[in-house]
C-alpha cells in the first residue's frame, strides 16, 4: 500500500516554526469554518475538518510534533519501525475529537502508519521492528487550566464559591463544583481541583484542573502587588484645613482623619487591608486627589479672588 506524506503544517496554514498558540488559533478557525454541524451534507467540508483535526492532534502535543518533525517527508526511508534517537521509550496515546473513542480509524493511513498502527499506541518492545501494543497500559489524563475571575472582595475574604464547568466529553452538559478560595488569594495564583482535568485511559486516573485567578475591574480600588489603592477626592479647603471622612475598604468602611495641609498624591496607609496572607499580607493606601469646583457662583468667585489677593502661599 502506498501511503502519501501529509504536511500537517500546510493543512493548518502555519509555518513549521509556528508557536503552540498560533497552531491552536489556526485550528480553531478551521474547525469553525468546516465543522460538519455547520456544513450539513458537505462531504468536502467534513474531509477538511478531519484533516485539520488530524494535523492538530499531532502538532498540539510537543512530543508528537517532535517525532513528526524528525520523520518528515522522508519518513518511508525509516519505515522499518526504528524510532529516531531519543524516542526509544516514548509511548503515545491518541484520543480526542474524531478518534472514535481512542482508536485511529478516523485518521489517514499516513497517521495510522506512523502513529497509530498498533491501536493508537506504540512503544519500543519486542516483535518485528521493535513495536509492541500498549493499549491496555493505564495512563493519567491531561491536566487542564481555566481562568477564574474574582471580585477583590471575594479574593480578600476567601471562602466557598460555586463554579459551573462544561463537561469535556459531553458538549452542552455542565456540572457545578464547590471551590474553596483561600483568604487573600492574589492574582495569578492557581487553585488545584484534583481529578477534574482530562479523562484517564486504560483505567488510569483523571488529570487535574488548575484555576488561574484573575481579578475583575473594581470601581473604587486598584492593585499594586498585594496592596490595594483607593483614590480619595477632597475639596481644596478639606485638604488645607484637614477633615475626617469615611473611606471604603475591602472589609467595609472605616473613619480616617486627613491631616491639614495634605497635598494631592499623598498616601495614607490602612494596615492589613490588602491581599496576600501572613507576613506577605498587603495594606490599603488611600491616595489624596484634590478636586476643584468647575462652576462658581459670583459670590464664590469673589471669595476665591479675595483669597488669592491675601494669601502669601506660592505653589512654585
Amino acid at each position: 500500500m502506498s501511503v502519501e506524506y501529509k504536511d500537517y503544517y500546510k493543512l493548518l496554514g502555519v509555518s513549521k516554526d509556528a508557536s503552540q498558540d498560533e497552531i491552536s488559533k489556526s485550528f480553531k478557525k478551521l474547525a469553525r469554518k468546516y465543522h460538519p454541524d455547520l456544513n450539513p451534507d458537505d462531504k468536502g467540508a467534513e474531509a477538511k475538518f478531519k484533516e485539520a483535526n488530524e494535523a492538530y492532534e499531532v502538532l498540539k502535543d510537543p512530543e508528537k510534533r517532535k517525532m513528526y518533525d524528525r520523520l518528515g517527508p522522508n519518513w518511508q526511508h525509516g519505515q522499518d519501525f526504528q524510532p529516531p534517537p531519543g524516542f526509544e521509550n516514548v509511548r503515545f496515546h491518541f484520543g480526542g475529537p474524531g478518534s472514535g473513542g481512542g482508536g485511529a480509524s478516523d485518521f489517514s493511513d499516513f497517521f495510522e502508519t506512523i502513529f497509530g498502527g498498533m491501536g493508537g499506541q506504540f512503544g519500543r518492545g519486542g516483535g518485528r521492528g521493535g513495536f509492541q501494543d500498549f493499549s491496555s497500559r493505564p495512563r493519567r489524563g491531561q491536566d487542564s487550566e481555566a481562568a477564574l475571575e474574582l471580585s477583590l472582595e471575594e479574593a480578600f475574604r476567601g471562602g466557598e464559591k460555586v463554579i459551573t464547568l462544561q463537561e469535556r466529553m459531553s458538549p452542552g452538559v455542565t456540572k457545578d463544583l464547590k471551590v474553596n478560595i483561600p483568604k487573600g488569594v492574589r492574582e495569578g495564583a492557581k487553585i488545584r481541583l484534583a481529578g477534574q482535568g482530562g479523562p484517564g485511559a486504560g483505567g488510569g486516573p483523571d488529570g487535574d484542573l488548575y484555576l488561574r485567578i484573575t481579578m475583575a475591574p473594581h470601581p473604587h480600588f486598584s492593585l499594586d502587588g498585594n496592596d490595594v489603592v483607593h483614590d480619595l477626592a477632597l475639596a481644596p479647603w478639606e485638604a488645607v484645613l484637614g477633615t475626617k471622612v469615611r473611606v471604603p475598604t475591602l472589609d467595609g468602611e472605616v473613619d480616617m482623619k486627613v491631616p491639614a495641609g495634605s497635598d494631592s498624591g499623598r498616601k495614607m496607609r490602612i494596615k492589613s487591608k490588602g491581599l496576600g496572607a501572613g507576613p506577605k499580607r498587603g495594606d490599603q493606601y488611600v491616595r489624596i486627589v484634590i478636586k476643584t469646583p468647575d462652576k462658581l457662583s459670583s459670590e464664590e468667585k469673589k471669595l476665591w479672588k479675595q483669597l488669592a489677593e491675601t494669601s502669601g502661599f506660592s505653589p512654585r
